[in-house]
């Protein structure tokens, strides 16, 4: 039975906890993301009156805490050298692991990483797989090295990109396959040998966490406009100016539509509801991208007040 210690936070953390107990290992040990993001008492304020998902879950299965504040830390080197685990699992955690420490472990440690690598290396891969309209993605199993999603690929799994896909759904399938591809390496791992796959650098792309953009761009086809507006969602929110003024849209409820139109001119607007707080607007292939339930960024004035008077506006300039 192998021992095994996970490293992360969120739903990828709980789902790779879930893919080594299906595996029948023994998890001696995990180090959760709260323990490096809140000093401790407001770590054990918040376990006590609003506990998150991943302490939760721990709890549930009553797993070893290790009482560490980073995984470079002596804390934790001194517990991996007491727990003696064959490999560490590592899921959504931001630290780049020093190689006293990955290095470690029997077998290594293996990271899961939310795209087929080498394409998509870096922060939120499930943003920029959607933004540069993927039709598939995926999970890869890598071990950890001195560099971000650089190391050999132990074993990867596609998933679909649905063409109604958020960041959030997107996120909310893979960290499920997740779960399974881990059932299914730490198994190969105790009943065969698993040659490691060198990742090929001329197809590689990382994206870091600043080219994460909020301002749409309605010169783009309206396939690459609606894919940023649901890429971003839930971590953050798309705007485009009316004026001085910025809307936001709703990922939900966006749609494509020919344009029927004599307004041409990308960017252009086109038609305005306050009824159902919408926006219609051309863009760069003179398709219409109609977006319902936008919001009025950070005003006093109610959004359909402000499209009333925007209407008015757009009427009068007829």
């Amino acid at each position: 039975m192998l021992k095994v210690i996970i490293v992360g936070y969120g739903e990828m953390f709980t789902n790779l906890i879930a893919g080594t107990l299906d595996a029948g290992c023994e998890i001696v040990g995990v180090l959760r993301g709260d323990r490096k993001k809140y000093s401790p008492i407001i770590r054990r304020i918040r376990d006590s009156i609003v506990p998150s998902l991943d302490y939760a879950y721990i709890r549930s299965y009553n797993l070893s805490e290790i009482k560490a504040r980073s995984i470079n830390s002596r804390e934790f080197k001194e517990a991996v050298l007491k727990l003696n685990p064959d490999i560490i699992l590592v899921g959504s955690w931001s630290e780049k692991i020093k190689k006293e420490i990955f290095s470690m472990p029997r077998l290594g440690t293996v990271n899961a990483h939310p795209s087929l690598l080498p394409l998509y290396r870096g922060a939120n891969p499930y943003y920029q797989v959607i933004k540069h309209g993927e039709d598939l993605s995926g999970i890869s199993l890598h071990l950890v090295d001195e560099n971000y999603d650089t190391g050999a690929v132990l074993f990867q799994r596609g998933v679909e990109v649905l063409p109604d896909d958020t960041g959030e759904s997107l996120k909310k399938r893979t960290v499920l396959v997740a779960r399974g591809a881990v059932y299914e390496l730490l198994n190969k791992l105790q009943d065969d040998v698993i040659i490691p796959l060198t990742q090929i650098e001329e197809r590689a792309t990382y994206y870091s966490s600043k080219d994460m953009e909020v301002m749409l761009d309605f010169r783009k086809p309206a396939e690459e406009v609606y894919a940023h507006i649901r890429a971003i969602h839930p971590w953050g929110k798309t705007f485009f100016a009316t004026g001085k003024d910025f809307l936001s849209p709703n990922p939900h409820k966006t749609y494509i539509l020919d344009n029927n139109t004599p307004y041409r001119q990308p960017g252009g607007i086109v038609e305005i509801s306050p009824q159902t707080l919408s926006v219609t607007v051309v863009c760069g292939d003179n398709k219409l991208i109609k977006m319902e339930d936008v919001k009025l960024y950070k005003k006093s004035i109610l959004t359909k007040h402000f499209l009333k008077s925007l209407q008015r506006k757009f009427n009068k300039n007829k």
